[in-house]
């Protein structure tokens, strides 16, 4: 492995900067990392006691930066790239996952507030959820099924902002800025010991970069808690979103030279985006109940249920979509805690079911509206699997965890009307052969502020109804699933007090049957298998205070401390993600590198704070050049962005919170494409990122 050796040097050198960070003259207490704690796989463990590659975000690091979008606070996490096709068309690529994401979110497990929000046919419509509505991301990258199910790429927990007990508050804030950008939102929220309400609703507008590239969101979410008793805890949460934006698509070297604002213009055997009047809208509902009751002081039983529906329209270069779903399910886990030979064991068991049913109807595309009817499916999909998991506390300060899961899925197309070819109707189902996805991590604990460990994890990833079906009316059966096995090493810490904060991991992951995207002249996005691809990395991240205050103030009656100062952090991932013997119009491509892949990225940034109010937060990023093709023949230029927010933010006279901001992305104006299209017919492969833009809002809330 060509990573092997820098990688040990780089794991040896931070064994020893721990070791000569150690203070012996203080031999009265220990200083242990914070204990922040992760969902990780269910363990519920502090950070430093998790065995995976986790990364996590909060309000303070998303309150950073745009707030239009998630994009820039995701990407600050090594190994994780959350790339912007069009306006709020996203895609979330973890250690190079993006290869078989076109559009949308695939190969990565999502979840919204421990509801499954990844849909039964294995698609994610990240779109839908506003950063206002967002106080915590969780990134767990690498398989992950042996907890969570189908996905190589890994999972992403989000969750809703808690509301702090004796609390009451409400809150309006707005944002202008460049290229029409109008933002409003409202919050109102309160909570007790025993329960909490929070509902807010974010409006978004935006003219757009580019031609064809407005957008308007409306998203409204409500969070209800409750301890009903000493031993049940019930929650409840509704997200109801409305969205609608326009798809520039994709355009050529030259044209991207030439003006990245236009839209993909016509050719002869295919109109425009604008001729066309491309868009996505939907509408969206959700609502999730969770139920927790603690049995015994060792047993506790958490049950999640949920049903969704959707209505999308989508017009585009061949035909105009119209599909309606409705999608249910659950999860449950069963834990228990206790000890075994005087040392903790933790069980825990479980199984999760999605189920869903979608009418799919295909029209053709006349300037954006449905003429006739090109085919109507109908398509039911069902998905589950059950799991269990040990964690073992063994002598030494070694933690032992094995899980794994059995996975089964089944998907059933009838096509009820097909205009284009006979047999006029017929049906199509497929059941994946059921898969045993195993994990086994030994984490090492050397002092209170030094952890290493090893995993060994393998994850499958069932092509998803949109590969299997994509929209010129064929159905892709040969299609297989991905299968791979991920080996990783990681060591975590801090130093100086606390004050430095570091984490390096390095991975091996092996992919069988791995799933490529490729485009037609018409625009349709096909898939195909490729064989063997391996996929080698180094993440690291590391922050530290430069300069640090910590002064006490009073909150909700208790008093609390607050820290102001300088912090800086960055991010780093280097990888060799690379294809096995694998034949592409006759050419072996064994040794290329992965497609849509970059070898460096690079997010960096300071953080300064102050007691009167004042904040600044300048930050950038980097990324190599990315291959665009199979080949390797065509690549993106890599790119610097550099950009800045600050404000000022106080508390005052009686309860009222004021919060004055503005912003500036992109400060040099630097033409890049963010999001590119692989493999794309005709090489429109360039989807241009904004230009240099500015922003500026508000927030005042009450606290009573």
């Amino acid at each position: 492995m060509p990573l092997r050796y820098p990688i040990l040097f780089l794991l040896l050198a931070l064994l020893q900067l721990q070791a000569f960070a150690q203070t012996p003259a203080d031999t009265t207490r220990a200083v242990a990392l914070p204990e922040a704690t992760v969902t990780g796989y269910g363990q519920q463990l502090p950070l430093r006691r998790t065995a995976a590659a986790i990364g996590v975000i909060d309000a303070r690091v998303i309150q950073q930066f745009n707030p239009a979008a998630l994009t820039q606070a995701v990407n600050t996490l090594p190994g994780v790239r959350l790339e912007e096709r069009a306006t709020a068309s996203y895609r979330l690529s973890i250690r190079g996952s993006t290869l078989r994401s076109p559009f949308g979110v695939r190969n990565v497990k999502v979840y919204y507030n421990g509801i499954p929000f990844t849909e039964a046919s294995g698609s994610t419509p990240l779109n839908l959820l506003d950063p206002a509505i967002i106080g915590r991301l969780e990134v767990l990258k690498g398989p992950a099924g042996s907890v969570y199910g189908a996905g190589t790429g890994g999972v992403a927990l989000f969750g809703t902002p808690e509301v702090a007990p004796g609390t009451s508050r409400a809150a309006v804030g707005a944002t202008v800025g460049s290229f029409g950008l109008r933002r409003s939102t409202i919050t109102a929220e309160t909570g007790s010991a025993t329960s909490s309400v929070r509902a807010q609703y974010a409006h978004q507008e935006l003219d757009g970069y580019r031609e064809q590239s407005a957008l308007r969101r409306d998203v409204f979410a409500l969070d209800v808690r409750s301890v009903a008793s000493p031993k049940t805890t019930l929650a409840a949460h509704l997200l109801y979103t409305d969205i609608n934006y326009e798809l520039p698509g994709g355009l050529t070297r030259a044209q991207f030279a030439a003006n990245p604002r236009q839209a993909r213009p016509g050719t002869a055997t295919a109109p425009g985006t604008v001729a066309q009047r491309a868009f996505y809208a939907s509408r969206y509902g959700l609502l999730g109940l969770t139920h927790q009751y603690r049995l015994t002081d060792k047993l506790e039983l958490q049950t999640i249920l949920y049903g969704s529906g959707t209505a999308i329209r989508t017009p585009y270069l061949v035909d105009y979509e119209r599909n309606t779903a409705v999608g249910a399910g659950g999860r449950s886990a069963l834990s228990y805690r206790t000890a075994l030979a005087g040392r903790v064991l933790r069980l825990q068991g479980g199984g999760e079911y999605q189920g869903s049913f979608a009418n799919g109807r295909s029209y053709q595309n006349n300037a954006g509206t449905p003429g006739p009817l090109r085919y109507d499916d109908e398509i039911t999909t069902s998905t589950g699997f059950v799991f269990a998991q040990a964690d073992y506390s063994l002598p030494a300060d070694f933690l032992l965890t094995v899980a794994a899961s059995y996975n089964r899925l089944h998907y059933r197309i009838a096509r009820v009307n097909n205009a284009a070819t006979q047999p006029n109707t017929y049906e199509f189902s497929r059941n994946f052969r059921p898969e045993v996805s195993p994990r086994v991590a030994l984490l090492k604990e050397f002092s209170p502020t030094l952890s290493a460990y090893a995993s060994v994890s393998t994850g499958f990833s069932p092509p998803t109804i949109e590969e299997i079906r994509p929209s010129d009316a064929s159905l892709n059966q040969s299609l297989q699933a991905e299968r791979g096995i991920s080996y990783e090493v990681g060591v975590r810490g801090s130093a100086f007090a606390n004050r430095l904060r570091y984490e390096l991991n390095a991975f091996d992951f092996r992919l069988r049957e791995t799933v490529v995207s490729s485009t037609t002249d018409q625009g349709v996005v096909v898939f195909r298998n490729t064989g063997r691809t391996t996929q080698r990395g180094l993440e690291a991240a590391v922050s530290g205070w430069l300069w640090q205050q910590a002064l006490p103030t009073a909150a909700a009656g208790a008093a609390q401390t607050t820290e102001y100062g300088l912090r800086a952090w960055a991010s780093y991932a280097h990888n060799d993600f690379r294809f096995g013997r694998y034949a592409s119009g006759g050419q072996d491509l064994r040794g290329n590198r992965l497609t849509g892949t970059t070898p460096n990225t690079l997010s960096a940034g300071l953080d300064f704070s102050e007691q009167l109010g004042f904040y600044f937060s300048p930050n950038l990023s980097h990324q190599a050049p990315v291959v665009l093709n199979d080949a390797n023949s065509e690549k993106a230029p890599g790119y610097w962005v550099f950009g800045a927010r600050g404000g000022w933010r106080r508390t005052l006279v009686g309860h009222l919170e004021l919060n004055l901001y503005a912003g500036l992305d992109n400060a040099i104006d630097r033409n890049y494409s963010l999001g590119n299209d692989l493999n794309a017919f005709g090489g429109r492969y360039f989807q241009p990122a904004p230009g240099r833009n500015w922003y500026t809002g508000a927030q005042a809330g009450w606290k009573w």
